[in-house]
């Protein structure tokens, strides 16, 4: 299907749509609003993206590192497509993020530092709609918008160890391992302009078996994610963010250590389109509560092109 300029409307709708899925670059922390709203079948998103973090943040948050202080900067491409799966409205999405800052912090009672420069670990993520959203035309998608219904969805995102890692330094920008995380979400309309949406995730993690001559291990990451939007116009809404996680304890060497999570971060997302076929995101978010790291400050800007 080809969408042009006989469908101005339409096609601010459906990259404002897609660019909200766009993730940043720490993993278990993420707030990402109208994940599981569909978009009609062939359209394709290119984005550009740069996301600015500040405070208790390295690259991998599940690092075992005390009082972190962190100037990082992520910049990241990603390529999505929607497709029918079981006649069902589905996503899959590619991610290559690359990273550069200066992370500093203890580690069992040491002073560690690094300059960090290098690509992060890439992301593939699948999503589909369960309930409420079948694979749709331009048609069916607009009368989705005009009267939005409940929709229930479902996600998974494999992060592979492309990204740089030294086996020699604690903080890296790679993680050296896969992840996984498994989602189910829903989104529920308040009012037609109104929508509460909610994440169900959890993030599983395999070994390291290079960390600094030991191996790594880390318990699930559960979390949980609401987000109550307000359609302001065609292409163009906003968002308020919260989020909860908690676990996350890690085994080195066989030793378990304290460092469980019980964190919660709060943000606010605007998105709306420069011309039919083009969109700007400005998203940013705080710590509210922290158990273990996770008290930083973050700001992310996106550009995305949609066809």
């Amino acid at each position: 299907m080809r969408f042009g300029l006989r469908y101005p409307i339409l096609y601010r709708t459906v990259i404002v749509v897609v660019l909200s899925v766009i993730m940043t670059s720490v993993a278990a922390q993420e707030l990402m609003p109208r994940a599981y709203w569909p978009a009609p079948k062939g359209t394709n998103l290119l984005v550009v993206g740069y996301q600015h973090s500040s405070g208790d943040v390295i690259t991998d948050q599940t690092l075992p590192v005390d009082g972190v202080d962190s100037r990082l900067n992520f910049a990241q491409i990603t390529y999505q497509r929607t497709f029918s799966l079981f006649d069902r409205s589905a996503n899959i999405q590619f991610n290559l993020p690359y990273s550069w800052g200066v992370t500093e912090g203890e580690f069992e009672g040491e002073f560690v530092d690094r300059e960090l420069s290098a690509f992060s670990d890439a992301r593939v993520l699948l999503s589909v709609n369960l309930l409420g959203a079948p694979s749709m035309d331009r048609k069916g998608f607009l009368a989705l918008r005009a009267k939005p219904h409940p929709i229930l969805g479902a996600s998974i995102l494999v992060q592979a160890p492309t990204g740089g890692y030294d086996p020699d330094k604690l903080i890296n920008v790679g993680s050296n391992r896969w992840s996984t995380k498994i989602a189910l979400g829903g989104i529920w309309p308040i009012r037609p302009t109104w929508l509460l949406e909610a994440d169900l995730g959890v993030w599983l993690f395999g070994d390291n078996d290079e960390f600094v001559d030991t191996t790594r291990q880390q318990d699930p990451i559960y979390s949980a994610a609401f987000y109550l939007v307000k359609r302001i116009r065609p292409g163009l809404w906003a968002s308020l963010d919260l989020n909860y996680y908690s676990g996350g304890r890690s085994t080195i060497d066989d030793e378990a250590r304290s460092d469980w999570q019980r964190n919660s971060r709060i943000g606010a997302t605007l998105l709306f389109p420069v011309t039919p076929r083009h969109a700007i995101r400005v998203s940013a978010s705080t710590g509210i509560a922290t158990k273990t790291g996770g008290d930083y400050n973050t700001f992310s800007l996106a550009y995305a092109r949609a066809w």
